[in-house]
């Protein structure tokens, strides 16, 4: 069964006033694991416990370039603490993604980053949003990241959203990316014209052909995430669980 996971800052409201009690509710709830945006001061050890209490695999974390900058070690040390083999740089700041030249210092920062997770037996990821789209040169940026960097130490966390919402089709850049392609955001689009989050399968998006060529090319986790909501948190991923697992 494929495994599907929620990242967790779809619901920080939530995991800001009780993290370890909404961990337990995620999996009440049937998600297989979580994806991480924030420890909020909780230990790995505390952590681990909770989550093998929960039966929730750790399926990642989202660590600022920041901090993978300053505290690459103790990220590291964290994350196998807690059992989590991704880490994932969720963005980056405009003067490291507004040339190609910046892009390519950027893609070989990720090449030192990811040999380094590499070496303790973890994966390096990046996770888009719509700004990589852009164009250098007759090139995107996310293009320019998978390009310069070497796949033992970049894979991509491709956000189907942001995909579409900058007017692509995010089939085709799993199809472009393949293997590369660790980890898919499955997050759904009300409409051309109206692009806010809605609940999965609920949406314009097209999760049936995005989870059979992410199937194709192994992906490890479809990772729900959603911002805007318009029924109770709880309820609205339980019901984008619902339909993942009835097309997966």
């Amino acid at each position: 069964m494929e495994k599907v996971a929620l990242q967790l800052y779809s619901i920080k409201e939530l995991t800001s006033t009780d993290f370890l009690g909404t961990l337990k509710n995620v999996a009440d709830i049937g998600y297989d694991g979580v994806e991480f945006a924030g420890y909020f001061n909780t230990s790995a050890k505390d952590l681990r416990i909770a989550l093998d209490q929960y039966g929730l695999q750790a399926a990642g974390s989202h660590i600022g370039i920041s901090e993978l900058e300053a505290n690459l070690e103790k990220t590291i040390e964290y994350s196998l603490e807690i059992n989590s083999a991704y880490i994932i740089c969720p963005g980056l700041p405009e003067e490291m993604r507004n040339s190609t030249d910046s892009y390519k210092r950027t893609a070989e920062l990720f090449n030192r980053i990811g040999e380094r997770c590499k070496h303790s037996g973890l994966r390096f990821g990046y996770h888009n949003h719509g700004i990589e789209f852009k164009q250098f040169d007759g090139e995107n940026g996310l293009d320019l990241l998978v390009n310069n960097t070497d796949p033992d130490h970049l894979f991509i966390e491709l956000d189907t959203y942001w995909a579409e919402y900058a007017g692509l089709r995010s089939i085709d850049f799993i199809h472009k990316y393949k293997e590369r392609c660790s980890i898919l955001h499955i997050k759904d689009m009300k409409s051309e014209a109206d692009k806010r989050n809605t609940e999965i399968g609920s949406g314009m998006m097209d999760f049936r052909a995005i989870t059979a060529a992410g199937k194709q090319y192994g992906v490890n986790w479809f990772t729900v995430e959603q911002e805007e909501f318009e029924i109770p948190q709880l309820q609205s991923i339980g019901q984008s669980l619902k339909y993942l697992r009835e097309i997966l």
